[in-house]
């Protein structure tokens, strides 16, 4: 069994004789009979019924055939993978991501994502992780960065980061000045937070539940900046990822601090439709990403939350993950 016997195969099957077969291929009709009968002497099996000027595949056929388009499938998208990467990056790609990530990840990430590929037009949108999916199912986005997981078969899913959520609060609060702060120290006070229905809430509800905590919430919004601006002007506290709040933290606007004895952590990683083969620009976008993570400010270095480290994991894709 040969490329070129599969070849033939499939044209009798889709023209329904061997006299239009031949003509597609340039082939006379003795060609392409030998061809045949040559595949069918290899596997003890007719591969088609003659009937009259027509043929109908058979069973064993029809193996062959299902076999003869994944082969030329996997060629065509070998090739195509060739040349897409011989080619220079063009076009437009399609980045999504929540709110956080839009704006501490993804100013300094399209920045070095153009840098090395100034051809490509990004456009980023951001939203919730139901949008997104919503989006990835009307063929509307082509890549997202959200909080894990993510819950669907038709996603592909690639851990990137850990971040520990820390406790927030005005410089001014009375827990500011404590040394050590407990989930009961939080029990009573008010709060401001995501939405619900948001992975990082989910992961904050399940907080408050394992610690028999009833937040009093003042405010829900996935705006991290009104949040953040209620927090400064003490209408409540909230539990965000270190880099939100990193530079109202070192210019003294905020203050961060480590619960004591809980561990809160939110995993972070793209997203992207399953397919056979990863488009090259997304392939390209991850690896940016995967050498800006040193530079990003996952976690305080000093001060009452040096303990928390961020883990950063190893970017690893593979379509079938």
């Amino acid at each position: 069994m040969d490329l070129r016997q599969l070849e033939i195969l499939r044209a009798v099957a889709e023209r329904g004789s061997f006299t239009a077969a031949g003509r597609h291929l340039h082939l006379s009709q003795s060609a392409v009979s030998r061809q045949i009968l040559l595949l069918e002497d290899e596997l003890n099996e007719p591969v088609f019924l003659r009937i009259g000027r027509k043929v109908r595949i058979t069973p064993a056929g029809e193996q062959v055939l299902q076999l003869s388009y994944r082969i030329f499938n996997d060629m065509k998208e070998t090739r195509s993978a060739i040349r897409e990467g011989q080619d220079a990056l063009t076009g437009t790609l399609r980045l999504m991501g929540g709110m956080t990530v839009c704006l501490y990840v993804f100013p300094q990430l399209v920045k070095e994502y153009r840098r090395l590929h100034p051809a490509i037009e990004v456009k980023v949108t951001p939203g919730t992780a139901t949008r997104v999916i919503r989006k990835f199912r009307s063929g509307h986005a082509d890549l997202a960065l959200l909080t894990l997981p993510i819950d669907d078969p038709n996603l592909v899913t690639v851990p990137v980061m850990q971040e520990e959520l820390l406790l927030v609060t005005a410089p001014a609060h009375a827990l500011a000045s404590r040394r050590r702060v407990t989930a009961q120290d939080v029990t009573r006070l008010p709060f401001v937070l995501f939405e619900a229905g948001s992975n990082t809430r989910r992961v904050l509800d399940e907080f408050f539940l394992h610690e028999r905590i009833k937040p009093r919430i003042v405010t829900e919004t996935e705006n991290v900046e009104i949040i953040k601006a209620m927090i400064r002007v003490g209408l409540g506290v909230s539990i965000l990822p270190y880099q939100a709040v990193a530079s109202e933290v070192r210019t003294g606007q905020l203050h961060c601090t480590r619960l004591a004895g809980s561990t809160l952590v939110r995993e972070t990683g793209w997203v992207y439709p399953r397919s056979h083969r990863i488009p090259r620009m997304v392939q390209e976008m991850m690896r940016t990403l995967d050498r800006l993570l040193p530079k990003l400010r996952l976690s305080p270095r000093s001060g009452p939350a040096s303990a928390n480290q961020a883990k950063v994991l190893p970017l690893v894709a593979a379509p079938g993950s």
